[in-house]
């Protein structure tokens, strides 16, 4: 007899995750996933997008990393509500880690829950959180081949922020390569070119965003 450990293990946290999408649509929060390396930039767009958007949204982050509570603290410091999971090692977050942190919020006062992912290319393209939306970043300096070597978190993602859009004159990216990947990859999926730490090109970012969460709200009404 031969068991899938793996297939058990994603068939629970898929039930979990539908927990979670249904509490979330009960509470009427908008929740994004957002996905990169480490290096690429998470923290910082996650607070161009508080900045963007914190006028006509309540908005409450949960922070995920093997160790430490360096980005919540971060988050924190701008008066928005943010909860630190610590994987211990995990190189992903799961369902019920989001529905352990979600029960230390108060989702009333929230319509905008961000989810800043463990940093890695891979594991978290297989786990279903219950969110609206995977959101992928790349950094200009990682280099436009990622999405050949990691196609599957750029099909999956329903957007693309191209972060740190400041220093693409210094290396060798070659951004029109980069976009047509992308969308043979991924047609639907909009690149959005940003530097987050100066605040540049965050609009677009933040009004796509915004339309999401209108819309979702639109359906649940």
């Amino acid at each position: 007899m031969r068991v899938d450990i793996a297939k058990g293990i994603l068939e629970k946290n898929d039930t979990l995750a539908e927990g979670n999408r249904e509490l979330f649509a009960q509470k009427g929060v908008f929740v994004v996933d957002l996905m990169a390396s480490p290096g690429a930039g998470k923290t910082s767009t996650i607070l161009a997008t508080i900045a963007a958007l914190r006028d006509r949204y309540r908005i409450a982050v949960i922070e995920g990393d093997i160790a430490s509570r360096v980005d919540a603290e971060k988050i924190a410091a701008h008066g928005i509500p943010a909860v630190q999971i610590n994987t211990g090692g995990a190189c992903h977050l799961e369902s019920d880690m989001i529905r352990r942190a979600v029960d230390t919020l108060d989702l009333d006062e929230i319509d905008l829950l961000i989810i800043e992912n463990v940093g890695n290319l891979v594991c978290p393209t297989d786990f279903d959180l219950g969110e609206h939306a995977k959101v992928m970043i790349l950094s200009v300096p990682e280099g436009h081949d990622k999405p050949y070597k990691y196609p599957g978190i750029f099909q999956l993602s329903e957007a693309v922020i191209l972060n740190k859009y400041d220093t693409v004159s210094f290396f060798d990216f070659n951004e029109e390569e980069f976009r047509g990947v992308v969308h043979d990859l991924n047609p639907n999926a909009p690149v959005f070119a940003m530097a987050a730490t100066k605040g540049e090109g965050v609009d677009a970012w933040a009004e796509w965003l915004a339309a999401r969460i209108e819309a979702a709200k639109a359906v649940g009404a």
